[in-house]
This record gives structure tokens, sequence and C-alpha cells, in this order.
């Protein structure tokens, strides 16, 4: 590469840890909060967070970024679980990946989703599956970085903020 294009990375990312559950709860209860992103208006509390979290560690599909010279600072997530619950289902994964607000727009959910990406290759999945909110513009352009394609997009099908949201559906094969 080219030394003048040459980027210090931002952020490393590592597996989750149980640790790490209150500063994903309150990335995500931001979302939750001012956002589309998540379609609830229900923060978590500390024990659903670790709860939530819980469950993605033991299935071991969890991943953080922490911010570069500051270990321990986690700027954002990424995590992949079940699409459906029916056993037809189990080869798909839903990712999703948020960053910390103020973070967006330096490579942090770029270097979130190509990991998760892998993880769930190496896991042996065969698509994973992304469900944004159709307005989410910069959620659907990484995608598409990432090799997803529009699969449609299902109208009014979820609300939040007084509003009907569109579900945009994008998939990736990994094998």
């Amino acid at each position: 590469m080219n030394p003048l294009y040459e980027r210090t990375p931002v952020v490393t990312v590592r597996p989750a840890q149980a640790g790490d559950a209150e500063a994903v709860r309150a990335i995500r209860n931001h979302a939750i909060e001012h956002s589309t992103a998540l379609w609830t208006d229900t923060p978590q509390t500390p024990a659903e967070g670790a709860a939530w979290l819980a469950t993605h560690l033991a299935r071991g599909s969890a991943l953080v970024a922490e911010a570069a010279g500051a270990p321990g600072e986690v700027a954002g997530f990424a995590v992949y679980g079940p699409w459906r619950a029916l056993d037809g289902y189990r080869h798909t994964v839903e990712d999703s990946v948020y960053v910390r607000e103020g973070s967006q727009g330096l490579g942090i959910g770029s270097a979130l989703l190509a990991a998760l990406i892998a993880a769930a290759r190496e896991a042996g999945h065969h698509v994973m599956i992304a469900g944004i909110e159709a307005r989410n513009d910069p959620s659907v352009r990484l995608h598409e970085r990432f090799g997803f394609e529009h699969a449609g997009t299902v109208r009014e099908v979820g609300t939040k903020f007084g509003r009907w949201l569109d579900l945009t559906l994008m998939r990736l094969p990994l094998s």
C-alpha cells in the first residue's frame, strides 16, 4: 500500500467478554432512545443487557471494537444470531453492528462487519441477513460495500417515533 494512503487503525476488534456488557448496553440504549435502528422504545436494564450479551457470548457470536490507544474503551459492537427460530433456518444468521455515538464514519463499523462476516463463515453459516430500517442509508451503504445484495423492502412493518417504518432486507452468501 502507498504510505500516503495508509491509515492508523482506529480500533482493534476482539471477541466480546462479559465485562463489556455495560458498554454494549450503553451503545444499544442510545440507539433505542435516539434512532430507528432498534425498533423498541424500551431501554435495556443492566440485567437485561448482561443477559442479552451472555446469549451471544455462549454462541461465540459477539465482537467489540476497542478504540486504538485506549484498551477497554468500547467504540462499537457487532453480533450475529439466528435469523428465525425454526430448524430450517439454522444456517442463516442476522447481523447487528452498532458504533458509539460520535464515532461514526471512522471505519469502526467496517472493521466490525468484516470480522463478523469472517466469524460467521468460520462457524459454517451459509447466509447472513441484514434487516435495516429503509431510511438508514449509512447502514445500507456499509452492507453494500461488503457485498450484501438487496433482497427486498417490506413496507410499514414497524413503528417508532410516531411513524411507520419500512424494513430493507439484504443478504450475503457466506459459503
